[in-house]
């Protein structure tokens, strides 16, 4: 079983990466192997709407990291996104990002690289905001039929820099929980698995308020 991190911070190994390595190490003492995807710098253009996933399967726009994470997630049994707080919600790039990956996932026939998988959402922040980005990244899950894990507390960390996160001592038994949890239901799905479980499908209805 893997779970992908997804370090939605434009610093590689600042404060978000911080708190996915406190779920990282859990996962890893539960025999769960995982993988942190930085998302990067480079800018990370958001969807235009132009449909072409329809047609091709992935997103149109291939000079950035997004369907090389999606062509990951196919492989990957569990999900943690992250991210910094910008202006009381997540950053541009992470929004952008989910916004292509998910839609143009969610577009044609058998792709399904999130579906049934469970996932959950971290934030940081200096102090304020984390609510907000906690609701706001928490969308892209709750409209993918993905189980959301959660922890003991709401999943954000508090400090300025990595050493500040590191004295969040609530924000880092959060992440450890979290950790904990996710590999509790992977384990509970895989056993799943086995006896042949798996959720029914209902055919989905495309209905447009304004006719």
């Amino acid at each position: 079983m893997k779970v992908l991190l997804v370090n939605g911070s434009p610093n590689k190994e600042g404060c978000t990466y911080t708190a996915l390595t406190y779920v990282e190490e859990t996962l890893n003492e539960a025999g769960i192997e995982t993988e942190i995807f930085w998302i990067k710098t480079k800018p990370i253009i958001g969807c235009t709407a132009c449909m072409k996933c329809r047609e091709k399967g992935e997103c149109t726009f291939d000079n950035d990291v997004v369907n090389e994470f999606v062509k990951k997630a196919y492989d990957a049994d569990g999900f943690i996104f992250g991210s910094p707080v910008y202006y009381a919600g997540a950053t541009g790039s992470i929004t952008s990002f989910l916004d292509r990956a998910f839609y143009s996932n969610s577009q044609g026939t058998g792709l399904e690289a999130f579906k049934h998988k469970p996932a959950s959402v971290i934030c940081s922040a200096r102090r304020g905001g984390t609510t907000a980005t906690y609701d706001q990244l928490n969308k892209y899950l709750g409209i993918s039929q993905m189980p959301i894990i959660s922890s003991f507390y709401w999943n954000m960390v508090h400090g300025n820099t990595p050493e500040e996160v590191k004295q969040d001592l609530e924000g880092l038994a959060t992440m450890r929980q979290l950790g904990r949890n996710m590999a509790f239901f992977l384990k509970c799905i895989e056993a799943g698995k086995k006896e042949g479980l798996a959720p029914e499908e209902e055919p989905k209805i495309a209905f447009n308020f304004i006719r």
